[in-house]
């Protein structure tokens, strides 16, 4: 059930949060139709263009690791991560819907899937420390944080009535 008595500058967030979760979900479908471009395409030949393109060193670590990987892609593995992008999108576009909405199982739904990509997004910062980084890290702890917050004022303002 949606809240009626929000403060103002919780509105805010939540419709702030749920384009954010909308444009994620977008940016997943976009991404899919990337990936569909690939099938029946030789990935290694076309990871080699684009080395070659932008004259990089073709025998680095990362682009020996980045050939390793195309060798294993066929065009199933490429088909099932579309299917997984679908429903990462699906899932973001639930979640912007609960949060326009005001609906708190939205709200555990954003806490949580921030959540579980702290340990991650922590791991990556340390191997790879960028701005980028640091501003991907501190957008999900300050909406993981916001979230939790919604969550107890929606308790307390319970218990109140």
């Amino acid at each position: 059930m949606p809240t009626t008595n929000l403060p103002v500058h919780h509105h805010k967030m939540l419709r702030a949060i749920a384009i954010f979760e909308a444009v994620k979900g977008f940016a997943a479908i976009i991404a899919s139709f990337g990936l569909l471009s690939f099938t029946h395409q030789n990935i290694r030949q076309m990871a080699a263009l684009l080395v070659g393109y932008f004259h990089l060193d073709a025998d680095a670590h990362y682009f020996k690791t980045l050939f390793d990987y195309t060798d294993l892609l066929n065009n199933e593995d490429l088909r099932a991560l579309v299917l997984l992008a679908y429903g990462y999108a699906a899932v973001r576009f639930v979640e912007s819907y609960g949060l326009w909405k005001k609906y708190a199982w939205a709200e555990w739904l954003a806490a949580v899937s921030g959540a579980i990509y702290l340990p991650i997004e922590v791991s990556h910062l340390i191997k790879h420390a960028s701005i980028l980084n640091i501003l991907l890290l501190s957008t999900n702890v300050a909406v993981v944080a916001f979230m939790i917050y919604r969550l107890r004022w929606r308790r307390l303002t319970a218990l109140r009535y």
